[in-house]
C-alpha cells in the first residue's frame, strides 16, 4: 500500500528513516550500486521527498503502527 512520507529520523546505526503517514518506518538508505537514493544524504534531498509515497509492506500485511524514534 502506497504511503506518504511525512518525515524522516535515524535510527540507532545512523542511517535515514521514512516515517510514514500510516505510523509505519521505513529506512531509506542510498547504498550505491544496489540501492540508489542520493536525496537522502541532504536535508533538502530529504525536504524535498516529504509528501512521496513508498510502498509499505507492513500496511500490506496489517501489521501495528511504529514506535516513535
Amino acid at each position: 500500500m502506497l504511503q506518504p512520507m511525512t518525515a524522516f529520523h535515524r535510527d540507532q546505526e545512523g542511517h535515514w528513516v521514512a516515517e510514514l503517514a500510516c505510523g509505519h518506518n521505513q529506512h531509506v538508505r542510498h547504498d550505491p550500486p544496489w540501492i540508489n537514493r542520493p536525496w537522502v544524504t541532504t536535508g533538502a534531498g530529504r525536504q524535498a521527498r516529504l509528501g512521496q509515497c513508498l510502498d509499505c509492506l507492513k500496511c500490506d500485511r496489517h501489521e501495528p503502527a511504529d514506535r516513535s524514534a
